[in-house]
């Protein structure tokens, strides 16, 4: 065989399929559309109204969770002195809401807290029209929890609630409920940013927040930063003194967060940020007999 056969009959042994640009494009952007139509689908399932009673039952079942835990540590306290600590009580609500937006996030977006339903909203992250439902079931929740501890625990629900320290005035609770609701709502609009991680990053973030303020800044007003959360024990408890605190400082806190959101990253938060607001509820089982 001579020099020029070997070399043709090794091109012909070596040479493989070969695709054209034209039919690298073209996968390409079938990949792209095929993400484009799962993404719009997705949304297209979560803004079907049917499906709101799903969200709405999120909503409420978060947040009787999270005051079972956050009024709780007070009214077991004062029925059994000496067993559960300062630190406990505040580090525990931390805890379940961080359990809470890993279990049941993706499906109402584990609001658990008017302000915070309202900031999602203010940042063109969550519909106007969903935020009077979300507020309601929070709030019917949230007195559930009070109503389950008061008659479990025979102690009244005040005990569950917050108030501001004796030695303290009103006025004093009140910026702080605002300054510690800042922060919250910063943490929660941040991670459910485009440029931030959400998910499990998002929950740690949220619920070490929550245990950090509660150390530090509940001797003062308790540390509520959600109406929804102080409105359950007073409901049960009925005794509404200086329930005002517990929600003109969290809303006035959220306001800032929002537009301290906006200096950081601009208007809203991205497709991230209105997942994370909304969550992404998709009830169609897929079986693989289905076309």
């Amino acid at each position: 065989m001579t020099a020029l056969g070997h070399c043709d009959a090794v091109s012909d042994v070596d040479q493989g399929p070969s695709f054209g640009h034209g039919e690298v494009f073209d996968a390409a952007s079938g990949y792209l559309g095929s993400q484009l139509e799962t993404f719009q689908e997705s949304v297209q399932d979560f803004q079907d109204s049917s499906q709101e009673w799903r969200r709405l039952f999120s909503e409420l079942l978060g947040t009787f969770f999270l005051v079972l835990v956050a009024a709780g540590g007070g009214m077991m306290g004062q029925a059994f002195p000496g067993t559960i600590s300062r630190t406990a009580a505040v580090v525990a609500p931390g805890l379940m809401v961080m359990a809470i937006i890993l279990f049941m996030g993706k499906v109402s977006g584990a609001h658990l807290n008017p302000a915070v339903s309202i900031g999602f909203s203010l940042r063109g992250d969550f519909p106007w029209t969903r935020v009077p439902g979300y507020i309601v079931v929070q709030l019917i929740g949230a007195s559930l929890a009070a109503w389950f501890l008061q008659s479990v625990v025979n102690v009244s629900a005040v005990y569950g609630s917050n108030y501001p320290a004796g030695n303290y005035s009103s006025s004093d609770a009140f910026l702080m409920e605002m300054v510690l609701t800042f922060g919250l709502l910063s943490v929660i609009l941040g991670t459910a940013s485009g440029a931030q991680n959400v998910g499990l990053f998002g929950a740690i973030g949220v619920g070490a927040y929550i245990a950090l303020a509660g150390m530090w800044g509940s001797p003062i007003s308790g540390a509520s930063m959600n109406p929804a959360r102080t409105f359950g024990p007073d409901l049960v408890g009925a005794n509404f003194t200086d329930y005002w605190v517990y929600v003109a400082g969290p809303l006035c806190g959220m306001v800032l967060a929002v537009g301290a959101a906006w200096v950081l990253r601009g208007r809203g938060g991205g497709r991230s940020g209105s997942g994370a607001a909304q969550g992404v509820l998709d009830t169609r089982a897929e079986r693989p007999g289905d076309a």
